[in-house]
């Protein structure tokens, strides 16, 4: 006989997750790899970000009073919807903030430069790192670091240099930044001229273009050789004699140090240059990222975008972080973005979860192309994500930019990454990340969305769940979608 006695119903959800949670539920439980380490010495990440929040008050102040006084909430940060301050508001601000419109102007062209500030077109608003910016230590290191990076748009080249040998220097920066970092002390400036020489000669050797095409003999001189040979040697360039050189590059090296001196990065004087503790760390962070880039964990580098994707599919998240970073810098930005995009548009549904988060390592320089899938139903739900996170909305908050539709086709096509790459128990978790209350209100969304794979989703949480009434009442819902009632 079976009991008549009344039961509380087992088909109620438990507390739901925010959505964002969802697709990292394939890494959970792989083993974590050893972060590498920064060199003995270098301070502790809260200190060296207490070192870049000093050298940014200016730029971070001058942020906060755009925010404030130029119309928060506006999208805009500009009084006149330009990117770059006007005469008549760098007057304001300096008279508010104490300063001249020549340091509110030097301070804004910082801000935009650290990420305090972010480009939108004709438009600036704030950036998500002012927003973070007295809570989140690697927000503002990596505001710093971006500073570091665009130190010579931060401190244009003096007049009267040619601009192929400006862009050589500048080029030939990091390998001097390199030499100072392994020397961790002061290095005489003759010692680095000596070394940007060579390098800038390094680059003029490999831009060298050797023409191949045969010289016929009635051009040729009397006497002189013909064939392809000569062709070669006068292409090579010729021997550097000593001191030639140094004169044009040593008031060019000169800016470049003090270009970095005035971003924070090293100390110049007395005739020598010093790396900064938070100089130190960031060309230690470039190194790393170069092996990262040459060495790549899972030796992705060399691949295109969706096999890329389906190697990071088995990491961690941090070490796919790295590995999607090594992938980008091995790329034009542009032809990056779009390779990922056309990943995301595919049939798995985990390479287009693991494609946005690839794109979250991007940062801004993606968000045209994001911001241009909105319309594609099938990449909508993650580009809304994506963008919610990118204006400095919280991750664990970013899912209430959705509509119930589209969280509940989020939690199908994330299903069903997790039906094909992962195991039963994952799918039954998956459960935790819908936005329905009970499993009764799941089902009728799901099957109202209209997702493709709803019907593979819902045949495959019913052979996983070990609760025989849910099962039944999945099994059925499934019937229901697959016979179109």
């Amino acid at each position: 006989m079976t009991s008549r006695i009344p039961r509380d119903s087992r088909l109620r959800l438990v507390r739901p997750r925010p959505l964002a949670a969802a697709p990292r539920a394939m890494n959970q439980q792989r083993s974590r790899r050893p972060a590498p380490r920064p060199p003995e010495g270098t301070p502790a990440p809260a200190e060296l970000a207490r070192m870049a929040r000093s050298g940014l008050a200016g730029a971070a102040r001058v942020a906060r009073w755009a925010d404030a006084a130029l119309g928060p909430g506006r999208g805009s940060a500009t009084a006149a919807g330009k990117a770059t301050l006007s005469g008549a508001t760098a007057e304001w601000a300096a008279g508010e903030l104490g300063l001249t419109p020549a340091q509110v102007r030097a301070d804004w062209d910082t801000a935009r430069l650290a990420g305090l500030v972010e480009v939108h077109g004709d438009t600036a608003r704030p950036g998500w790192r002012l927003r973070a910016w007295n809570r989140d230590d690697s927000a503002v290191l990596r505001g710093w670091v971006a500073l570091f990076d665009a130190w010579s748009l931060a401190h244009p080249e003096p007049e009267g240099h040619e601009p192929a040998t400006v862009g050589e220097v500048v080029s030939a920066m990091p390998q001097v930044l390199s030499f100072l970092q392994l020397s961790a002390g002061p290095v005489p400036v003759p010692q680095l001229l000596d070394l940007l020489q060579q390098r800038v000669t390094e680059l003029r050797t490999e831009r060298c273009e050797v023409d191949y095409a045969p010289h016929s003999a009635d051009t040729a001189h009397p006497g002189s050789d013909t064939g392809p040979e000569p062709a070669l040697r006068s292409a090579r360039p010729a021997p550097v004699e000593p001191g030639a050189a140094d004169a044009p590059l040593a008031p060019l090296l000169e800016w470049a140090l003090r270009a970095l001196a005035a971003v924070g990065a090293l100390t110049y004087g007395e005739g020598q240059a010093t790396l900064t503790p938070l100089g130190s760390w960031a060309v230690w962070v470039k190194l790393e990222q170069i092996c990262v880039a040459a060495q790549s964990p899972a030796g992705n580098i060399e691949q295109g975008a969706e096999d890329m994707l389906r190697g990071c599919a088995q990491l961690r998240p941090n070490a796919a972080r790295a590995e999607y970073r090594a992938w980008l810098a091995a790329r034009p930005v542009a032809g990056a973005v779009t390779e990922l995009l056309d990943a995301a548009r595919g049939e798995d549904a985990l390479l287009r979860g693991l494609a946005f988060e690839a794109l979250r390592a991007v940062g801004a320089p993606a968000e045209p192309e994001v911001r241009a899938v909105l319309g594609e139903p099938t990449l909508r739900p993650y580009a809304l994500l994506w963008l919610a996170e990118h204006d400095g909305a919280d991750p664990e908050d970013a899912h209430e930019v959705l509509t119930r539709d589209e969280a509940t086709w989020l939690w199908v096509d994330t299903a069903a990454a997790v039906a094909d790459h992962g195991e039963a128990p994952l799918l039954v978790r998956h459960l935790e990340s819908a936005v329905q209350p009970t499993v009764p209100a799941l089902l009728d969304e799901v099957r109202a969305v209209g997702h493709p794979r709803t019907v593979q989703v819902l045949v495959a949480l019913a052979a996983a769940h070990p609760d025989p009434a849910l099962a039944k009442a999945v099994r059925r819902a499934a019937f229901q979608v697959h016979t179109g009632g």
